[in-house]
């Protein structure tokens, strides 16, 4: 297919983004679809343009503000993988307001402000693609809109944090079981925890990624700040996410034949609502979820007619992540739309109800109740 190059400006060279950036400029004729148009890389906004170029990134191509990039001519499509909410949410909005595609790794936009970008991104026949934000190098959005599309999905659950199913599965070791506080520490060591866990250990991350996964899934927005991500305690609520689960919560979940593990579900209820949650969990111990360890990710789906499918791999991480983003640039070099494809306009946003207490559930001697998930 002949045609112009597309001309793509990636914003932030972090983790994510100095391996999308490398890829553009070393594997440019290899990223071009044989159906589509050439990738060129144009520009590149960084914090630190100095810094940038003693890395190895061309000085020619850098700038730090991207404000500019994004309101310039020399662009065609936005990469934005800065992360946090402003002034990436400001960025995204601008460029789909221009008629500019985005791709975008940032889970907390997407899920924080998904209704008015998806309404600005419709109404300015731009390309929105956010196959990153979910699970890493993990194709699982895409397939939900496409591939899955002929189903009615009942619902979509998972291990969709990599930070804290390492620590969970540190504390389930059977040679050398970990604290929390201990298996924590361990994650910041080796980079899989911020000096500040809270987004992770707490559910947040996932309570985004489960919101992006609904979306897909039901063709609705869920307000976040619904999602309910605290355990019930005879004493009231524990800690939020994974922060109160303890080696004698795991200890008495093993001697029932189950591990604690923090799953983001999101399922239908009744006719119109959608049920969801983030919280730990006590699933079989040799179940695929449960045998999910380390930093892996896995995703399932249930849906009429094709019953349960499941995607597993890498959660987290600059090569893996980067390879969704490139995907969905390739997406676009091809014609593609948004990441909901072929599906209807989502509507939102809207409340999760809470999570029901009634079901059935897993008491331990510290008198927390972990939701039962057969």
């Amino acid at each position: 297919m002949s045609g112009a190059p597309l001309r793509v400006a990636v914003l932030g060279a972090g983790t994510v983004g100095r391996e999308v950036v490398c890829a553009l400029l070393e594997r440019t004729a290899e990223l071009r679809p044989s159906d589509g148009v050439a990738l060129v890389l144009t520009g590149v906004a960084v914090r630190d343009v100095a810094r940038a170029v003693e890395r190895g990134l061309p000085a020619e191509l850098l700038t730090d503000a991207p404000a500019h990039l994004v309101a310039g001519d020399e662009a065609d499509v936005i990469v934005e993988l800065m992360g946090g909410d402003e002034p990436a949410h400001t960025l995204i909005a601008a460029a789909l307001s221009m008629g500019k595609s985005v791709v975008t790794a940032n889970k907390h936009v997407i899920a924080h402000h998904g209704p008015d970008l998806e309404a600005i991104a419709r109404r300015n026949g731009a390309a929105l693609r956010f196959e990153a934000a979910v699970g890493g190098g993990i194709p699982v959005l895409g397939p939900l809109a496409t591939d899955l599309a002929g189903n009615r999905i009942e619902r979509v659950r998972g291990i969709v944090n990599g930070t804290t199913n390492y620590i969970l599965s540190a504390m389930t070791d059977d040679e050398a079981p970990q604290d929390y506080a201990t298996a924590l520490a361990e994650a910041q060591r080796l980079g899989y925890a911020e000096a500040d866990p809270s987004g992770d250990v707490e559910g947040h991350d996932a309570v985004n990624k489960i919101v992006i996964l609904a979306r897909l899934a039901f063709d609705r927005w869920l307000d976040p700040g619904t999602i309910p991500t605290r355990p019930a305690s005879v004493s009231g609520s524990a800690g939020p996410g994974i922060t109160t689960v303890s080696l004698a919560d795991e200890r008495d979940a093993r001697a029932e034949g189950r591990i604690v593990r923090l799953l983001a579900s999101a399922s239908r209820d009744g006719a119109t609502d959608v049920r969801a949650s983030v919280l730990p969990t006590a699933l079989p111990f040799d179940s695929p979820l449960g045998r999910t360890s380390g930093v892996r990710n896995r995703i399932e789906v249930d849906g009429t007619p094709v019953g349960r499918v499941a995607f597993d791999g890498p959660g987290a991480g600059g090569a893996a992540t980067s390879s969704a983003v490139l995907g969905d640039l390739i997406a676009i070099a091809r014609g593609g739309g948004s990441t909901w494809g072929p599906r209807p306009a989502a509507t939102g946003p809207s409340v999760a109800p809470a999570e029901a207490r009634q079901g059935s559930y897993l008491e331990t001697a510290s008198g927390v109740r972990y939701p039962i998930d057969d």
